[in-house]
């Protein structure tokens, strides 16, 4: 007996193939990274919005954007850029 025969012809299958790949599957992760990246953008956007909040109540977003960074260190990591940092200074007579 045959997939037609037995009734079924693939019309009908929630995870149907298209050229070997599952179309409902695939495009299920399409959508989701699409919403992701619009979440994204918004999250951006009210990032934005907080330096610019910070920029007018008088504090240097370069700064800020710099702590920010470091916090995501680890102590020994941050310890060891500093120092670097010390020493080239002295090596440029700072």
């Amino acid at each position: 007996m045959t997939l037609e025969e037995d009734g079924f012809d693939g019309q009908n299958d929630p995870d149907r193939l298209t050229g070997g790949i599952a179309a409902d599957r695939l495009r299920s992760i399409i959508e989701r990274v699409e919403r992701l990246e619009e979440e994204s953008k918004a999250l951006a956007g009210d990032i934005k919005d907080i330096y610019t909040e910070a920029k007018s109540a008088g504090f240097d977003v370069k700064i800020i954007r710099q702590i920010i960074r470091l916090r995501k260190q680890e102590p020994a990591e941050i310890e060891e850029q500093e120092n670097l940092l010390n020493i080239y200074k002295r090596a440029l007579g700072m």
